[in-house]
C-alpha cells in the first residue's frame, strides 16, 4: 500500500502560478508511478499528468502541456506539480494518485485527499 499526502493549492489570479506537492510513503518509491488528476464542479475527473519514478518518463494531458511541470524530490519521496500560466478553467479539486501507466495516461488505484485550486479571472 502507498500512502499519498497532498499539500499546496489555494487561490490565484489568471496567469499566476501554484505548486502542489504529493508525499508518498509505503513501498519503495522506485516502484511508483505518481500522477495528478483534477475534477471541476459538474465534470468528470480527468488526467493531468504522471511520472514514472524509476524511469523518469513523464506524461501530460494536452491542455497542460507547456504550462504544468511534474518533478520529483527523491530525498523527500515527493512529487511536485508546478502550475504556471493558470487559467480560470484550471479551477478544480486536484488529486495525486498512483497506479499503472496505460498508454499515455494512468489508471489510478489510490488517491490522495485532494486539494482545491481556484483561478480567478
Amino acid at each position: 500500500q502507498v500512502q499519498l499526502v497532498e499539500s499546496g493549492g489555494g487561490s490565484v489570479q489568471a496567469g499566476g502560478s501554484l505548486t502542489l506537492s504529493c508525499a508518498a510513503s509505503g513501498r519503495t518509491t522506485s516502484t511508483y508511478n505518481i500522477g495528478w488528476f483534477r475534477q471541476a464542479p459538474g465534470k468528470e475527473r480527468e488526467f493531468v499528468g504522471a511520472k514514472t519514478w524509476s524511469l523518469g518518463a513523464t506524461y501530460y494531458a494536452d491542455f497542460v502541456k507547456g504550462r504544468f511541470t511534474i518533478s520529483t524530490d527523491d530525498a523527500k519521496n515527493t512529487i511536485v506539480l508546478q502550475m504556471n500560466s493558470l487559467k480560470p478553467e484550471d479551477t478544480a479539486l486536484y488529486y495525486c494518485a498512483t497506479g499503472p501507466i496505460v498508454g499515455v495516461t494512468m489508471r489510478a488505484t489510490q488517491w490522495s485527499q485532494g486539494t482545491q485550486v481556484t483561478v480567478s479571472s
